[in-house]
């Protein structure tokens, strides 16, 4: 797509937008309600082109990406009235007689680009939310799920009109392009590296971002856990869509006295999951092409692997991995795995935890296995991290009551739920003063009795 074409959509987006067509909540609902019916309508063509794009088996398709964004949608449509009032708050006495309001408002014409290794969720979560708030959208889906890309670009095509929502496919140029247009607010979920170049583009306009990235999520384990619990929820969290997920467990970290017993538990629990030859599980699936299995075969040392280690270059799979006696300056602890490919440290004391933890990048999630309520107060309150668990693995981005999102090397902004809806709008506040009484207190000439007012007004 080129320049000119993508200008062009822009453009169209940006008049419509100015139309106010897009401010009436039923006209909202409309559209929320006709893209839940063509997800419902298509979804066994949505598992078809995840399972190219990914291997992902129709049930985890359904799991993890068309169920969670028709969970977002009904959501959305129990609340938005709700959400998209004007909302009431109390007046200063030195502004008397007025009403003082907060004014929940579209930002305009946005852009969502998407990510491949959850490409259908993580293109329409947003977009629901996007729509709720009144916002028009031009999407961008990743280049490298591609029978995912057309999946979307059919649905947004059937669903809405080319100026409310628009589909660019392509791959570095378009995002270039892109970038290179105006929006009124840019949501972007990917890499670190991209995500940068993504906020460089928006500081020079000084537009609004949400940043969803990633890092290395640890997965804490002390001596107090339930060890076969946590193994079986660890193994789930971290090998679902082959580790290609932001919020996996990228390491564990654990208590020396237990590493063997749970570095035991995995390994059944690896085979009680995906059986004796997981690359022969039809429900396992694969690296999403050449390059990232090429990157992620590179980080396993193949001394220090106790489980799996085995590849097939020609399906791009690679066996659920355990490596042991692992260091934080080995490469594998050097950059995010999204992969699967588990180390495992270990650590002497808690206050050892937490002093580590805090000299790394603030990761996008953060696992404790405790019965320790003390220590697990003490992980979730001292140590910087997006969300995460007690307990359990991937499960608090499931919920539509709580925000999902990063701070710092993570990201920036959150959404899912309300805090979807209000990352794309913006609240203007709003007096609506009174005609039938103005106060001379504020006016020149400023008198001795008036200062008095002032002063008691505003204590």
């Amino acid at each position: 797509m080129t320049d000119t074409e993508i200008k062009e959509i822009v453009q169209k987006h940006r008049t419509y937008f100015y139309t106010g067509a897009t401010l009436d909540v039923r006209r909202r609902v409309r559209a929320l309600m006709k893209l839940k019916r063509c997800i419902e309508k298509y979804e066994s063509k949505i598992h078809i082109a995840l399972e190219k794009d990914l291997g992902k088996s129709a049930f985890e398709s359904y799991m993890c990406e068309t169920g969670l964004v028709l969970s977002e949608i009904s959501y959305m449509l129990k609340h938005i009235h709700s959400f998209s009032r004007e909302k009431t708050v109390w007046t200063p006495l030195a502004q008397f007689h007025s009403r003082s309001y907060k004014k929940p408002s579209p930002y305009g014409v946005v852009l969502i680009m998407s990510p491949w290794n959850y490409p259908f969720l993580l293109t329409l979560d947003p977009l629901v939310d996007a729509i709720a708030a009144g916002n028009t959208a031009v999407v961008k889906p990743s280049a490298y799920s591609p029978h995912t890309g057309e999946i979307i670009r059919m649905i947004i095509r059937e669903c809405f009109e080319e100026q409310y929502v628009s589909v660019v496919t392509g791959g570095r140029a378009e995002n270039t392009c892109l970038l290179n247009e105006r929006f009124d607010y840019i949501f972007f979920t990917g890499s670190q590296a991209v995500g940068k170049e993504v906020l460089r583009h928006a500081a020079e306009r000084l537009t609004p971002v949400t940043l969803e990235l990633g890092g290395k999520s640890p997965c804490i384990v002390d001596k107090t856990a339930n060890i076969r619990l946590a193994a079986k929820r660890i193994v789930f969290g971290k090998y679902l869509n082959c580790g290609q997920t932001c919020v996996a467990p990228d390491y564990i970290y654990c208590d020396r006295a237990v590493k063997d017993r749970l570095v035991k538990e995995i390994r059944r629990q690896i085979q009680k999951q995906f059986g004796k030859t997981p690359l022969h599980n039809f429900d396992y699936g694969k690296i999403i092409n050449e390059k990232h299995f090429d990157r992620i075969c590179g980080l396993i040392d193949s001394g220090k692997v106790v489980c799996g280690g085995k590849v097939n270059r020609g399906t791009l799979q690679i066996e659920p991995t355990v490596m042991v006696n692992v260091t934080f300056a080995d490469r594998v602890m050097q950059e995010e795995i999204f992969g699967p490919v588990l180390p495992v440290l270990t650590y002497d004391t808690q206050d050892e935890v937490i002093r580590n933890l805090n000299t790394l990048p603030h990761p996008l999630a953060l696992y404790v296995f405790t019965r320790d309520k003390t220590f697990a107060r003490r992980i979730t309150s001292r140590c910087g991290f997006g969300g995460g668990c007690v307990n359990d693995t991937i499960i608090h981005l499931a919920t539509n009551e709580m925000g999902f999102g990063g701070f710092g090397e993570s990201g920036m902004g959150a959404y899912h739920g309300k805090t979807g809806f209000d990352t794309f709008s913006h609240y203007k506040s709003i007096v609506d003063k009174k005609n039938w009484l103005d106060l001379p207190m504020r006016y020149q000439p400023y008198k001795r009795f008036h200062e008095k007012l002032v002063r008691f007004f505003l204590k």
